[in-house]
């Protein structure tokens, strides 16, 4: 039996995607995630949120608020569910933060932004808003921790969901000859740095990330 290790906890639902697959699924948390508590000012119209945990700590500071008012530009489908599903208006979303920056500058240009981010935040956004001189404030709402382990084994497949998870993963192994499923360009561009056994998502989510698995190892 091939099995794979995913570098995040699965939901329920996700893991019933590997139940008839007949891979074995190992799992772990290789990050940790720290909200912090500074307040987020409210006065603004326009806020942007490039993943779900901005999104939660927003949710958390406008409890008992009506958010109607607020308007969300967002990376990723379910930052967007998140953000609808707590009242929040979702004016444009994007696949990519890359994306959102062009959209932004393409169309509201003259607008104002307070971009909530974590602190492994990629420089995208932040580039494509003073390139063209769109204003915007930035506040570090959450932090990325590693949370190494060791696993003295090889595993057929590792699933990887950010840079991050990756670099966290090297800190206590080795990728070896495993084949690495990133979610996105980005895992992808970190992923080459130690591996030539990529393959990546036809779409930035974690469902499609576990398709890939059991299409690979389904087709050999």
């Amino acid at each position: 039996m091939k099995t794979v290790l995913s570098t995040k906890i699965l939901s329920p639902s996700q893991k019933e995607l590997f139940l008839n697959s007949g891979l074995g699924l190992v799992e772990y948390n290789a990050l940790s995630i720290e909200f912090l508590e500074d307040k987020i000012p409210l006065e603004h119209k326009n806020y942007v949120f490039t993943s779900q945990n901005t999104v939660k700590v927003f949710i958390k500071q406008t409890e008992g608020l009506d958010r109607s008012g607020f308007r969300a530009f967002c990376v990723g489908d379910k930052t967007r569910s998140l953000l609808e599903d707590n009242g929040v208006l979702v004016v444009e979303s994007t696949q990519y933060a890359s994306e959102l920056g062009k959209v932004i500058a393409q169309k509201y240009r003259c607008e104002s932004f307070l971009f909530l981010c974590g602190n492994k935040r990629r420089d995208d956004l932040p580039n494509a808003f003073k390139k063209n001189n769109i204003r915007y404030k930035e506040m570090m709402v959450y932090r990325t921790h590693s949370n190494p382990k060791a696993f003295n084994r090889n595993f057929d497949g590792i699933l990887f969901y950010s840079p991050s998870g990756i670099q966290s993963y090297l800190l206590e192994n080795k990728l070896g000859n495993s084949m690495l499923f990133c979610i996105g360009n980005t895992t992808a561009a970190e992923a080459k740095k130690h591996s030539e056994n990529i393959i990546l998502a036809n779409k930035p989510t974690v469902e499609n990330v576990l398709v890939q698995a059991i299409n690979y190892y389904k087709n050999l």
